[in-house]
């Protein structure tokens, strides 16, 4: 696979940093869309548009939340200071600042990709939460049903 960083006045590292992140970016992309498309088919309706103010949302949540889970469970046994430790500036964005942690854990772990694939499964074979627009009952919600 060649390098397709387009500065190639860059070192090495800084390269390959940026194909671990498109590929991980790449990864992700994949499994929301399908499972924003899986839970659209569940529940009878049309196929997400990408100038749909509501599907991207929806595709966002589906983002939040994968990371998320990949943040909670492939972290697992590694070192707060390993995990934070990004060269990275901060980010004051949740899902940029999960993705960092996943850029972290992909170049550090040498199992990550299998974890990820786990993790995958796992995500697409839950029920997909609801929406926005989709609003349990208060007794529902209390005791954790619908």
């Amino acid at each position: 696979m060649p390098f397709r960083h387009p500065d190639r006045s860059h070192d090495l590292r800084t390269r390959i940093d940026h194909e671990v992140r498109e590929r991980l970016e790449e990864a992700i992309d994949f499994v929301c869309l399908d499972a924003l498309v899986s839970a659209r088919k569940m529940r009878g309706l049309p196929a997400p548009a990408p100038d749909n103010d509501a599907d991207r949302a929806e595709y966002g949540a589906n983002v939040l939340a994968f990371l998320r889970l990949l943040d909670t469970h492939l972290a697992a046994g590694i070192a707060d200071d390993r995990r934070h430790a990004s060269e990275a500036p901060a980010a004051s964005d949740e899902a940029a600042r999960l993705l960092a942690g996943q850029l972290e854990l992909a170049k550090r772990l040498p199992d990550y990709w299998q974890r990820f694939e786990l993790m995958r499964a796992r995500y697409l074979a839950e029920p997909p939460p609801p929406s926005g627009g989709e609003r349990r009952s208060v007794l529902a919600r209390l005791f954790g049903r619908g």
